[in-house]
């Protein structure tokens, strides 16, 4: 005579131990702006530094100088509203888009920036 297996008793995990999460569009998004713009404010003070070590007319030096510092700004903007974001969940829908903007806006001024200074190589 062959044994019958027993059934066996449900292992279910009781919703109260369940985290409930907050779905939302483009939820997450802050998690890759975040580390993103402040690696890209370095990036502006960098581009600052080598902009003072290499000889170039005055203006253009000037010009690259201001729109770099401004453009380090603004991605210092994106990091505090994507970290608002990520602290904040019942007010991250809001502080994501804007993080959003203002990290394109400074990837926007980081190709003007960057066609700036490879125009002022191109004289020599």
């Amino acid at each position: 005579m062959k044994k019958q297996a027993l059934p066996r008793p449900e292992t279910r995990v009781p919703d109260v131990h369940r985290v409930p999460k907050i779905r939302s569009e483009g939820r997450g998004i802050s998690n890759h702006i975040l580390p993103t713009s402040a690696t890209m404010t370095g990036v502006c003070i960098t581009v600052i530094s080598i902009v003072r070590l290499i000889e170039t007319h005055h203006r253009a030096r000037t010009i690259i100088d201001n729109l770099m510092a401004i453009n380090g700004l603004v991605f210092l903007v994106s990091c505090f509203m994507s970290y608002i974001s990520i602290r904040r969940p019942q007010l991250s829908t809001q502080y994501e888009r804007y993080a959003d903007m203002f990290f394109l806006f400074g990837l926007l001024l980081m190709v003007l920036g960057g066609f700036l200074l490879a125009w002022e190589f191109e004289r020599f």
